[in-house]
């Protein structure tokens, strides 16, 4: 008897929270079938000695439901572990979609993610209408990993009420006909429905996007016909306005759909904003409401540099951002022009601030975790400059790569490491797929394993790959992933701790019409294995498209 794939002598971390052990890994078609001292042999055999074993990782929070229409391949969570990805985050999706309101979608998802709107037009099929009929649509896309959907509220309540939708409240009938919707998409194959509820999410034309106010009992009924299915209720809050009434939301709904609630959650400037948070949560909890949350793991915001955002407003520097990047190449060279961008600088303050943004280095391996000291703001007070002249400066001297995160959340790291110990905060929010030209925390998994357990040690190696495994998962109702052990399905990782790292961003001209957008790869990844075959091996994708439609009612 032989195994199709056995993988060998790792250190098998299952993701349930249970101690590491030595043993091999057996599969056979898309399954484990075997865990322990597998004699057989296999027809193809992966040698894990003195690495680690591990379920794929899932992502709670992607954006790729335009992306998938191009790049089947999900770069690059793909190249970060994960084997299970969530689309239809934030209330805005492409379904349900009558034939006359696709550009409408469309340039919602432009304006909310950043994601072009002709390459949405001109990537995907736009065969379906139902919420249905799109995952089975992005089914015969072929993904290289497992893909679930939300239902989002913004394309929902269009789909209902038109135009009316976006500003004015529901009706009784019309918040029946929502959570029916709602609930027939769960029942035809959706993980759940998401909405949002943040102030800065517009339509092209300035506007909130639908559902920003819809009242609470229009989202109550849809949790109630949501849960009644089996599926998810996903949110972005206003938790900058009215903290008391948005966590009476996330109440309401676990109460009403008695499932998963999960919403998006950063940690504040010190502990008093967390803390009011997580003692409402707790409380949720502690009377069985299943609510959740998820935070990127690391400070983050936007990164600037030439290939990127500047950090200065102005003619020049308009002009500067406007050129294709061998032409700004050129112009940061040419003194004359420099000048003009510096004295610009010096009149019109940078849109950012600077003490927040930090250099993330000269290697290959982006430095997430710099010091003050690597402020653009102490970088140019330490050479004697304005801030404008060293951002140009180094920009020169490294033919336009040097990068710089700017933290515009998780500013304080003792605050974010209390907020992520917490048992309803989970590491994820990588955002994959949108904002694709200005973020990149899509190696957000990888930064969890290699920074919060092998480096600073918040987390134990079980307790860090539970959370970022079987934890979301769970969240997602997957019951047959997340977890190594027999009969599972056999999606997994095969990783080098002591190698991995995140690897530094660079920008890419692969989007419809060669618009931009970062890239980020990582070391350390032996292999990825969905459904059995091996998508990514020695950190490059193998060109397999394993990956399936998961659902909540699966």
């Amino acid at each position: 008897m032989s195994f199709d794939l056995v993988i060998r002598g790792g250190k098998v971390v299952d993701g349930t929270g249970a101690a590491p052990r030595l043993a091999d890994v057996a599969i056979n078609g898309d399954q484990i079938v075997a865990i322990g001292d597998v004699a057989e042999p296999g027809k193809r055999e992966i040698d894990a000695e003195g690495k680690i074993v591990t379920p794929g990782f899932v992502d709670l929070h992607t954006h790729l439901d335009a992306q998938i229409g191009w790049d089947p391949m999900l770069t690059p969570i793909s190249y970060h572990g994960v084997t299970s990805a969530l689309l239809g985050n934030c209330g805005v999706t492409f379904a349900p979609c009558k034939p006359d309101d696709r550009e409408l979608l469309a340039g919602m998802m432009e304006t909310v993610e950043d994601i072009p709107k002709d390459a949405i037009m001109g990537g995907l099929p736009w065969d379906w209408e139902s919420h249905g009929e799109y995952l089975q649509s992005i089914a015969r896309l072929n993904p290289s990993i497992n893909v679930g959907g939300l239902i989002g509220h913004c394309a929902l309540r269009y789909y209902v009420m038109g135009e009316r939708g976006v500003a004015e409240q529901a009706t009784d009938e019309e918040k029946q006909r929502m959570a029916e919707i709602a609930g027939q998409a769960v029942r035809d194959g959706a993980i759940g429905f998401s909405t949002s509820r943040f102030l800065g999410h517009f339509l092209p034309d300035g506007r909130h996007v639908p559902g920003t106010h819809a009242d609470h009992d229009e989202l109550i009924q849809i949790a109630a016909a949501v849960g009644k299915a089996g599926g998810l209720m996903q949110n972005v809050l206003n938790l900058g306005g009215d903290l008391e009434g948005e966590l009476q939301l996330l109440r309401e709904q676990a109460e009403a759909s008695g499932g998963t609630v999960l919403f998006s959650l950063t940690a504040g400037p010190n502990d008093s904003f967390g803390d009011k948070i997580t003692a409402a949560v707790e409380a949720m909890r502690a009377d069985g409401l299943d609510v959740n949350s998820v935070c990127i793991p690391r400070g983050s915001g936007l990164v600037s540099g030439l290939s990127s955002l500047p950090l200065w407003r102005g003619a020049n520097w308009k002009a500067l951002m406007n050129a294709p990047f061998e032409e700004r190449l050129a112009m940061v060279r040419d003194a004359d022009t420099v000048a003009a961008l510096v004295a610009e600088a010096q009149e019109k303050p940078s849109r950012m601030k600077l003490a927040d943004t930090y250099y993330l280095g000269a290697s290959d391996v982006p430095n997430y975790n710099a010091g003050s000291e690597s402020s653009l703001e102490a970088l140019a007070a330490e050479a004697g400059e304005h801030p404008a002249q060293t951002w140009l400066r180094m920009a020169l001297e490294t033919d336009g790569k040097a990068l710089f995160v700017i933290k515009l959340f998780n500013k304080n790291p003792s605050s974010l490491a209390k907020l992520i110990s917490t048992d309803f905060c989970l590491p994820g929010l990588g955002d994959a797929g949108a904002h694709v030209g200005q973020i990149m925390d899509s190696g957000w998994g990888t930064y969890v394993l290699s920074h919060w357990v092998r480096d600073a040690g918040l987390y134990s190696l079980e307790e860090g790959v539970r959370r970022i495994t079987s934890a979301p998962a769970r969240i997602m109702g997957l019951r047959d992933r997340g977890v190594l052990a027999v009969g599972q399905r056999a999606d997994l990782n095969v990783i080098d701790l002591d190698q991995l790292t995140e690897l530094m961003p660079s920008m890419a001209y692969d989007f419809p019409g060669g618009a931009a957008r970062f890239v980020q790869r990582a070391r350390g990844y032996v292999a990825t294995v969905c459904n059995g075959q091996v998508v990514l091996e020695a950190d490059e994708l193998t060109g397999s498209r394993a990956g399936e439609l998961v659902s909540a009612a699966a």
